[in-house]
């Protein structure tokens, strides 16, 4: 008998299949890990939206409403009638023009002096620059009131009291822009800045082909957050403006309220009308506001 003809050997069980581990979904886990946080994330966000909700729903109902008991939500006769009388009250389209100024100007320079001072404070090692970087932050451990008398003083003694240049030099540099563009900058590895001068590059080329486009997502963030401060400032505008024509939209604000009585639905209307440039601000440039590639131009 060949060894082609010999009897194969069978399984004593027949019936039974050779069982196979499957292995376990990775996703399981992670998605059982995902729900506790969701869940976190959206009461939270319901605890933050009420609030706004019920702002935005108020600023819809008559002035009669607003203190009617029960109190409710959803407003039975919605009414434009605050919107429109507090446009026409106060000359908000002055208002708007000048916070826009303001605000326009001062986001420009403080991202520009912040990306300046960032890149230094980050790329050239010199114990002075530390030092100096030590008393920027410091500045961040004093309340902002203490510092209103001196750079009031400062201001006025420069003649740019009643004017806009008055309200955008002080707000230029500021501690937190120049700690974030730092930051970034630490993250850049010092080998493309190396090879960028070993091609002949000079300094100031450097910083404005290289690090200014690499920082496009952190100067975005700033611009959004200085152009927010500088929008809901008032206590520095009140103190150095004392034309009419010259108030930002917070001073026209409170221009409203009266002095013996606050009609709610009027201030409400305008509130809301203040929080509008800041939400299209926001919804148009956050999807710029993203990683960068800081490792482009490097090979491993």
């Amino acid at each position: 008998m060949t060894t082609t003809d010999m009897a194969r050997p069978v399984d004593a069980d027949p019936g039974r299949s050779v069982s196979k581990k499957r292995p376990r979904s990775a996703g399981g886990g992670g998605l059982r890990r995902a729900v506790p946080a969701t869940t976190l994330l959206w009461i939270l966000a319901c605890l933050y939206g009420l609030p706004v909700l019920w702002f935005i729903l108020s600023s819809l109902k008559p002035a009669g409403d607003l203190f009617s008991y029960p109190l409710t939500l959803v407003p039975h006769h919605p009414t434009l009638s605050g919107y429109l009388t507090a446009w026409r009250s106060a000359n908000f389209s002055q208002y708007f023009i000048n916070t826009a100024l303001v605000c326009v100007i001062t986001t420009i320079l403080t991202v520009g002096a912040s990306c300046c001072t960032g890149y230094a404070l980050a790329k050239y090692d010199n114990k002075w620059l530390k030092v100096f970087f030590i008393c920027i932050l410091a500045t961040t451990m004093l309340p902002s009131e203490v510092m209103l008398a001196p750079e009031f003083l400062v201001v006025r003694n420069l003649g740019l009291y009643n004017s806009f240049t008055g309200i955008i030099l002080p707000a230029v540099l500021t501690a937190t822009g120049c700690f974030m563009f730092r930051q970034f900058f630490l993250t850049v590895p010092d080998e493309l800045v190396e090879a960028a001068r070993i091609d002949g590059a000079r300094e100031l080329s450097i910083f404005a082909r290289i690090m200014v486009p690499l920082s496009r997502p952190i100067m975005l963030t700033l611009a959004i957050l200085s152009f927010q401060w500088r929008w809901n400032d008032y206590i520095w505008p009140l103190l150095m403006l004392n034309d009419p024509n010259k108030f930002t939209v917070q001073i026209g604000i409170q221009s409203i309220v009266g002095a013996q009585n606050i009609n709610w639905s009027v201030l409400l209307g305008a509130s809301v009308i203040s929080m509008i440039p800041l939400i299209v601000i926001f919804l148009v440039f956050q999807r710029y506001v993203m990683g960068a590639d800081i490792n482009a131009g490097l090979k491993d």
